[in-house]
């Protein structure tokens, strides 16, 4: 998410009640995570094991639990919690939901049903329909031709939480887009970005009860069909094919044209151009083999013991 206007590292530190170690004029433009952080943005670490990334990412300024050396013309933040901080510096920016005004920009063609909810900041494209009982979120924009059915939820908060006693939710600044000619079915649920956006590319099909999580990316013309659950911070690329139940854990890439079959468990990055499944994911043909193999078993059981009792004999 990038700020209204650039702030100072010392701004920033008294909105945030930390330390700093840098320059107080040091300019902040956004606050990101750390899969997509662009010169100027905030990032936070609270890992040891993730330090290293953090400081010699793209981000100019970190948020980190210690104080350490920054890398030149990178300034630190520093606080015992950062979770906790880059929370409130998403909340001070990005009000949690509260649905008390709508002001969309709703284009003259588009046809909106009878029970829609929209936020602030929404906007929807030329010739788009939006049928009864769609729920959009804050910020979500949506493009020319696109069609959502019946009671699906766009822009619903990120399923982030941080492991602290209890859970600790991460507060999600960032926003949906449905770029044109998307189709959405009924029922289904989109996560917005944590602080950027979950995209859904142009000419992509999704049918109903389908969930697609936080900061997830996935390219044009693909086709998702029921019941697929795909996590957050996943990135698809363009004529993907997703059938039936498939799963997608969090932070993996699907290469170009993959079809993903039906009920798959998809726990790595796969390759464009093949066709793939069951779980663990391995390419189709490889594991219907090992399927039809399986099958053999108790015949070769069945067999080793005849030859047991033969020897006996």
């Amino acid at each position: 998410m990038k700020l209204p206007r650039p702030h100072t590292l010392k701004e920033i530190a008294g909105l945030a009640g930390c330390q700093y170690v840098g320059k107080e004029d040091h300019q902040i433009t956004g606050i990101n995570e750390i899969h997509v952080v662009e010169e100027g943005d905030i990032v936070f670490v609270d890992h040891p094991k993730y330090y290293e990334k953090a400081l010699n990412s793209a981000a100019t300024t970190i948020l980190i639990d210690k104080e350490v050396v920054p890398p030149t013309g990178k300034a630190l933040l520093i606080h015992e919690k950062p979770f906790d901080i880059f929370n409130t510096l998403t909340r001070h920016f990005i009000p949690a939901q509260d649905w008390e005004e709508s002001q969309p920009s709703i284009g003259s063609t588009a046809r909106i049903a009878p029970g829609v909810i929209i936020g602030k900041g929404v906007s929807i494209g030329e010739n788009s329909i939006i049928h009864p009982n769609v729920v959009i979120y804050d910020n979500t924009e949506i493009g020319d031709n696109v069609e959502v059915h019946a009671n699906t939820v766009i822009g619903g908060h990120g399923f982030y939480y941080k492991k602290d006693g209890g859970y600790k939710k991460m507060h999600s600044a960032g926003r949906v887009i449905l770029e044109n000619d998307v189709e959405i079915g009924s029922g289904c649920t989109i996560d917005k970005g944590v602080t950027g956006a979950t995209t859904i590319g142009a000419g992509t099909k999704i049918d109903n009860l389908v969930h697609i999580g936080h900061d997830t990316v996935i390219g044009k013309r693909c086709l998702i069909a029921a019941q697929v659950g795909i996590a957050g911070c996943v990135r698809i690329e363009d004529d993907v094919t997703l059938w039936g139940q498939v799963g997608v854990r969090s932070d993996i890439l699907i290469g170009q044209n993959a079809v993903v079959l039906a009920q798959t468990g998809i726990s790595k990055s796969i390759e464009g151009g093949r066709t793939y499944f069951g779980s663990p994911v391995a390419e189709s043909r490889e594991k219907l083999k090992e399927l039809a193999n399986t099958r053999k078993i108790p015949y070769i059981l069945e067999e080793l013991k005849k030859l047991k009792l033969d020897r006996k004999a």
